[in-house]
């Protein structure tokens, strides 16, 4: 099969057409969180989920160090980790869910890296260990 310039072996996408991305992003942006989120990695933070269980439903708090952030738009999510009776758990929840209720900052960390993944390796104290960012300097000046 000999192909010709105007053809192409990939596929269409419906999103590269300009008026489906238009749709597309209309839907979106229904779908987004109205009061946005101030936290980033390293910070310690609290978050509340909202669980269904059966006909009631509850609100249930994950709080840990923010040790990663990805994605963009709708598909961003952040990845929390706590130490729970000696065991690393690591929760990743998604930005703009109804189902997380609210996130509050419980301390700014101030890190030098956009993932903590070196945490994992950490034991004890040192796994939850971030420097706490110094915020009563700026508040001097």
């Amino acid at each position: 099969m000999v192909l010709t310039n105007d053809q192409h072996r990939i596929p269409h996408h419906p999103a590269q057409n300009p008026m489906n991305q238009a749709i597309l992003d209309k839907i979106e942006s229904e779908q987004f969180r109205k009061n946005p989120m101030d936290f980033g990695v390293g910070d310690t933070v609290r978050v509340h989920t909202k669980v269904v269980e059966g006909d009631k439903e509850r609100i249930q708090i994950f709080t840990g160090v923010v040790i990663g952030r990805r994605g963009r738009g709708l598909n961003e999510m952040f990845t929390v980790r706590r130490i729970s009776y000696g065991e690393g758990v690591e929760r990743v929840f998604p930005v703009h869910s109804p189902r997380v209720d609210k996130i509050e900052v419980e301390r700014k960390g101030s890190v030098r890296r956009a993932k903590l993944t070196y945490l994992r390796k950490r034991i004890g104290k040192g796994a939850v260990a971030v420097k706490e960012k110094d915020t009563t300097a700026a508040a001097d000046k």
